[in-house]
């Protein structure tokens, strides 16, 4: 795995690549993403994966102009124009996921699938998306998994020697850089996802018109973005399926990368074979 920089409309946008394969593109959760998890590295072994920081978030550079997700959606884009990658499998998480919906409906061409994971973007008819301003980041990121061991083996062990670590009434010990990247990546989101919050109504109807074959993946104890959206998903865009994978929250990619991981697999093996 290496660290790798590009220039996408003045700004450095950094992204974590390894292994070898087709192209894959993975879109990080609003809390970012943590580094190189287990699903990059099992998605590797068939995919060469980019696993970008969305320009704002992480080690990218913040587009101080930037008012919507459909913004960072033509960013990112961009990058995969400037990284000359050819149509990649574009797989988002969460707040990741609408960023990768918006991005379907404006240049499908530049992917060879798609996969939908948790994703926001949909305002559910019945439920709600888990509003992350009114509790604190650390509530709400424990809120994405269904499991707390889970959460705890991606957020809760501090590296040896850190001495200003946060220990919260759970036992979870989060370290002062964790809290301050979870700041920043609120105060990104909220400048483009916070009215209306975690939706565009605009989005569903431009559904219709990707081509691109779906696979949209859901916890089946998402708590954050409701199964109604994972449904609406499916049936908007007209070539699609839906998976849902048991005793899982909102954090597939963290908290069950092995499933995840088989279901992209299964999902671009059998876009190469149709």
């Amino acid at each position: 795995m290496e660290e790798v920089t590009t220039t996408v409309a003045g700004l450095t946008v950094a992204s974590l690549t390894g292994g070898s394969g087709e192209p894959l593109v993975m879109l990080h959760h609003s809390f970012g993403n943590p580094g190189w998890m287990p699903v990059h590295e099992s998605l590797a072994q068939n995919h060469r994966v980019h696993a970008l920081d969305v320009p704002g978030y992480g080690k990218s550079q913040r587009p101080d102009w930037a008012r919507h997700p459909r913004d960072l959606a033509i960013l990112v884009g961009q990058w995969l124009r400037a990284s000359d990658l050819g149509p990649a499998h574009l797989v988002g998480c969460g707040f990741g996921g609408w960023l990768a919906a918006e991005l379907a409906t404006m240049a499908p061409e530049r992917l060879a699938t798609l996969t939908l994971v948790g994703a926001a973007g949909l305002v559910p008819a019945q439920g709600r998306i888990y509003d992350q301003f009114l509790v604190s980041h650390s509530d709400y990121v424990r809120a994405a998994f269904a499991d707390a061991e889970a959460y705890r083996a991606v957020f809760g062990a501090p590296d040896d020697g850190e001495a200003d670590a946060l220990v919260t009434p759970e036992g979870t010990a989060l370290t002062h850089d964790t809290l301050v990247s979870w700041d920043i990546h609120r105060e990104m989101t909220t400048r483009v996802g916070w009215k209306p919050y975690m939706h565009n109504r605009r989005l569903r109807p431009l559904l219709a018109g990707v081509p691109t074959p779906t696979l949209v993946v859901w916890g089946e104890a998402d708590r954050v973005v409701p199964m109604e959206c994972g449904r609406a998903y499916a049936e908007a865009l007209p070539d699609a399926r839906l998976e849902i994978v048991a005793d899982c929250g909102h954090a597939v990619d963290l908290e069950a990368p092995e499933a995840l991981t088989e279901l992209i697999a299964g999902h671009t093996q059998s876009r190469k074979a149709g």
